[in-house]
């Protein structure tokens, strides 16, 4: 089910600050910039051999990353692990006694499918659950 990690998803108060630093400094080139309004975020995507980094950015003070900048500041928010049967992670998570945040995959980044885990039954992570569509190189 799961194929291995898709991204690193990290909080960050300013894209605009932190971005040089992957960019300029790590060599990983220009990022792809996105903003998600159903997570109320705006995404800087770095792509590496081995998976994506991706910077996570408030569209506002409500907003869930909002929150998280808020109570433990700039870091990392979640992993991502790459799964090409998302409804089947979500049921094989549930059928473990488990507790998820997203019921059902909604609509990410990148145009992938994604659910949560709630970092409660993870040991204080938090874990997304993400199926890229075919074609979707994002």
């Amino acid at each position: 089910m799961i194929q291995g990690i898709d991204h690193i998803g990290i909080a960050v108060r300013s894209l605009v600050d932190r971005i040089p630093f992957y960019r300029d400094v790590l060599g990983l080139g220009e990022p792809e910039i996105e903003e998600v309004e159903d997570q109320a975020v705006r995404t800087a995507v770095f792509h590496t051999d081995a998976g994506r980094i991706e910077l996570l950015e408030p569209l506002h003070e409500g907003s869930p990353i909002a929150t998280f900048l808020e109570r433990r500041g700039e870091g990392i928010h979640h992993v991502a692990l790459a799964t090409d049967d998302i409804t089947g992670g979500i049921g094989a998570v549930r059928d473990a006694g488990m507790r998820m945040i997203d019921a059902e995959p909604r609509a990410g980044a990148g145009g992938a499918d994604i659910a949560f885990v709630h970092p409660k039954s993870t040991g204080s992570v938090l874990v997304e659950l993400c199926q890229r569509r075919r074609g979707g190189g994002a």
